[in-house]
């Protein structure tokens, strides 16, 4: 009897040690993945409510996990992973939609091509 109790007791605790390790190896990968991700803001002109959906849009299918345009400040708060993408990419995509950014111009056939309500002042 004292036998059994024996294998069991060692039974349970080798599975709690198990357990236990598995869990602090996934807290350990999670911090690991969220060094890789970084937040940025950076300009990007629009005029309305198309061009929030629209910008926010184009930066998540280029690699973005998260992002958010506000109209007022023309300021985009972008999350992503730099492996995958980073702010220049970003912003080439955001220029080739339509929507000059600090670093790049969108070309004027595409700019031109946005519904009236999305023409905004274009910098020089």
């Amino acid at each position: 009897m004292k036998s059994i109790r024996l294998i069991v007791t060692t039974l349970a605790l080798s599975l709690f040690t198990l357990a236990v390790s598995a869990q602090g190896h996934d807290h350990a990968k999670a911090a690991v993945a969220q060094d890789t991700v970084k937040t940025e803001s950076f300009k990007v002109w629009g005029e309305c409510g198309m061009c929030k959906s629209r910008i926010e849009k184009t930066v998540k299918a280029e690699g973005a996990t998260a992002a958010s345009w506000d109209s007022k400040t023309k300021l985009l708060t972008v999350t992503y992973n730099p492996a995958k993408t980073g702010k220049e990419a970003l912003s080439k995509k955001l220029a080739a939609a339509g929507h000059d950014t600090e670093k790049f111009k969108a070309p004027d056939e595409v700019y031109n091509s946005l519904p009236d309500c999305c023409h905004y002042e274009r910098l020089k």
